[in-house]
């Protein structure tokens, strides 16, 4: 399983440095601003693909003495990191545009290949992305996730570009630096959707859907009458949950440990790589209704 991430995430490095130095390539020679946010975008990429590619080498080690619930949170910090730095490229991005846009120095040079570059981009990219989600939903990779929303990204932006060029070729030239605006509009919503995540990941948010499927596997057992102190967080691709259950005071015990069993057996079949802990209570005869669930 490991080797399979580490394989997808190295050929995204790969289709990384490929796409940012032919961008910038192209960029250079015919002076579009469109294809040099491009290539600074792909840049941002390959520094991505780079840093994803070492976070699901060292998420999937095991726990040891100094990191108990294991290194999955290494995924969760690379999509921080993944974040600041294409904050970073849409601030570049955006003073270049305007700046130009004031200046009136939206003279660009279009080429045949301005368009094989950005069509380039875009093939790989579908390619890459499709990969990336694949791999993403079958391990349960934020990493991978956030390696694939890059690369997707590039889909729209690209063709933003695509038609800042049509729109050069007929001299409309401004229509270049309003292209790398709205990729940069395009990277700023990327961003936020990136950095809230990884943020709510780093600090213990616990996940709405998930605690609504745990609330909803706890109710289709009858023998639970109550439970309380729900608690979910995440770590990358695993799931830690923690939940207190209160049974009749009559079960047996070898009963109560089959139902505990049960539940999570049931948790772990529906939500991919979860450790559940399961603490079973007595319930007191005189409450014996499923109340809603208690924090």
């Amino acid at each position: 399983m490991v080797e399979e991430k580490k394989r997808v995430a190295f050929l995204s490095v790969l289709a990384a440095i490929f796409l940012t130095g032919f961008k910038l390539i192209i960029g250079i020679i015919t002076g579009s601003l469109g294809i040099l946010s491009e290539a600074m975008h792909s840049g941002l990429d390959l520094i991505a693909a780079i840093i994803t590619y070492f976070s699901v080498r060292i998420s999937d080690k095991p726990p040891d003495e100094e990191h108990h619930f294991g290194h999955g949170k290494v995924e969760n910090l690379s999509a921080l990191i993944e974040t600041i730095l294409l904050l970073v490229t849409c601030a570049w991005i955006i003073y270049e545009a305007i700046n130009r846009l004031t200046s009136g120095e939206t003279h660009i040079e279009v080429t045949a290949w301005s368009y094989i570059v950005v069509a380039s981009s875009i093939i790989v990219d579908i390619s890459r992305s499709r990969a990336l989600y694949k791999a993403a939903r079958k391990h349960n990779s934020q990493a991978l996730e956030a390696d694939a929303l890059h690369f997707s990204t590039d889909i729209w932006s690209s063709a933003v570009v695509l038609f800042g060029l049509i729109c050069a070729q007929f001299g409309f030239f401004f229509a270049d630096s309003v292209a790398a605006l709205v990729v940069a509009l395009i990277v700023l919503f990327v961003s936020y959707r990136l950095g809230k995540r990884a943020i709510d990941v780093l600090l213990d948010k616990a996940p709405k859907e998930i605690t609504d499927k745990v609330q909803l596997i706890l109710r289709t057992f009858p023998e639970v009458q109550e439970y309380h102190a729900l608690k979910i967080r995440t770590s990358g691709a695993d799931t830690f949950i923690k939940v207190n259950i209160h049974i009749n005071p009559e079960t047996h015990f070898k009963t109560v440990h089959e139902i505990c069993d049960a539940i999570e057996k049931e948790i772990c079949n529906n939500i991919p790589r979860s450790k559940v802990y399961i603490h079973p209570e007595p319930l007191d005869k005189d409450h014996l209704q499923i109340p809603e669930e208690k924090n």
